[in-house]
């Protein structure tokens, strides 16, 4: 018998002074069986870095053609093509030759997947890649429940992610390719 998917709910406070984007959000994850916490994490901050309208999370880890978050314009045409890990530099192509911006955070190797990326990926100078400290990720990967209430606040890439009356304190930076 399969395992199937555990629906996380996040109740989040969004503070993003970087962005001037501030929003009160209720979000329904479907975790995969082969998704580790750390992952959704990424995922579910990845989606709150890139808040905006028409944002959406992929059909998850096991639909293999899809990023992790899409956003989509008016008429449906992906406007943005968000990868949380370490995608390959071959899916980094594909996303790339769809003419979607293309977005990355990792939360280790990100200089290497961005000097592989320069000589093999279509428009490489347009991908935006982002590191996430991987301590904060698994700090608040422990807290994790099946209903979470969050508050973020997000100022100078720095991110302060209030979880259960425990503040956790992270950084998301940009990787510019050498």
């Amino acid at each position: 018998m399969a395992l199937s998917a555990t629906i996380r709910r996040f109740s989040i406070t969004l503070s993003d002074s970087d962005r001037g984007v501030y929003e009160s959000l209720d979000l329904r994850v479907a975790q995969h069986p082969s998704e580790s916490e750390r992952y959704l994490v990424a995922r579910v901050l990845a989606r709150l870095l890139q808040h905006d309208e028409g944002l959406e999370f992929g059909k998850g880890v096991s639909a293999g053609d899809e990023p992790a978050l899409l956003q989509h314009d008016l008429q449906g045409v992906v406007t943005s093509w968000i990868e949380v890990g370490s995608p390959s530099t071959a899916r980094l192509h594909k996303a790339s030759k769809t003419g979607a911006r293309v977005v990355v955070y990792t939360w280790k190797g990100g200089e290497a997947l961005a000097a592989e990326a320069a000589g093999t990926v279509h428009r490489a100078e347009a991908l935006e890649l982002y590191a996430l400290d991987q301590a904060f990720l698994d700090a608040v990967a422990d807290g994790l429940d099946r209903n979470n209430t969050w508050s973020l606040a997000v100022a100078g890439g720095s991110l302060y992610l209030e979880v259960a009356g425990n503040v956790h304190q992270g950084t998301v930076e940009r990787i510019v390719p050498a």
